[in-house]
């Protein structure tokens, strides 16, 4: 069974390319395009691993991994954020970051890592 991967960008190109690195490493990946539906899917689906873009309009990236967080039904879902701008990791609730742009095998090794499935 694949594991799955939800990735959510405002960015529609952004978050069709980080599904098919992702894709093509052996995860289910399902895409949204924006913070509220990432919320609602992962609280949903609860994915193995959760892709988040920091900047997003409404309920940015932060947001979604914090409220994540904070229910024991998505808790322990691994959460990677990625932005073009700095984000301090310990200011966070996200298990891990990325900048933008990011080296999509670093992308690929943190779903590996993050999933235990390397």
């Amino acid at each position: 069974m694949k594991l799955r991967v939800l990735v959510a960008d405002d960015e529609v190109d952004i978050a069709n390319l980080v599904s098919y690195v992702l894709e093509d490493a052996g995860f289910d990946v399902h895409s949204v395009h924006s913070g509220l539906d990432a919320l609602e899917t992962a609280l949903r689906e609860r994915p193995d691993l959760v892709v988040l873009d920091v900047m997003m309009p409404g309920l940015d990236g932060r947001e979604v991994s914090r409220r994540l967080k904070e229910r024991i039904e998505t808790c322990r879902i691994p959460i990677v954020l990625f932005s073009a701008a700095h984000v301090d990791l310990a200011t966070t609730t996200a298990d891990a970051f990325l900048p933008k742009p990011f080296d999509l095998d670093a992308l690929v090794a943190q779903a590996a890592r993050l999933t235990n499935s390397a």
